[in-house]
């Protein structure tokens, strides 16, 4: 079991980018499609699940991203060694928000995931919870309509 999260995480920053164009290019070609002038209106459930499909893409390659980035395979001094801390040092890690730090024996910390990957983590997420609640609410708009 954990050779497969390692393998999804390991190739998650690869595919992602992949399903995110792939879902905007689906979300360009629905809105270019749609009628002008017909004005503003609550996506329906389809939409929304595209966005859902994008959002999640982002924040799932964003979270892989900066979980493999502090990641080496023979032995953590490595990653220090890499971004050139010198002396004494031991790999602090939290999931979320990511972090892998090096900190030294002064209590000097380098931080080895890059900066933008928490903040598209988290805006992935509100996004995928919005695209989410907003699918349902067409869905039941639809239902009760039909009756």
């Amino acid at each position: 079991m954990a050779k497969l999260v390692f393998l999804i995480l390991a190739f998650a920053p690869l595919l992602a980018p992949y399903v995110f164009v792939i879902a905007a290019t689906v979300l360009g070609l629905r809105a270019y499609r749609r009628l002008p002038g017909g004005g503003w209106h609550l996506p329906g459930a389809s939409t929304s699940a595209w966005i859902a499909v994008m959002a999640g893409a982002a924040a799932f390659g964003a979270y892989a991203w900066g979980v493999m980035s502090g990641f080496y395979l023979l032995d953590p001094d490595q990653m220090c060694a890499a971004q050139g801390v010198r002396g004494d040092r031991i790999v602090t890690r939290e999931t979320l928000p990511v972090s892998a730090q090096c900190v030294t024996s002064d209590g000097v910390g380098t931080e080895l995931v890059p900066g933008w990957v928490n903040p598209v983590i988290f805006l992935g997420l509100t996004l995928l919870v919005f695209a989410l609640v907003t699918g349902t609410l067409a869905g039941v708009r639809r239902r009760r309509c039909r009756r």
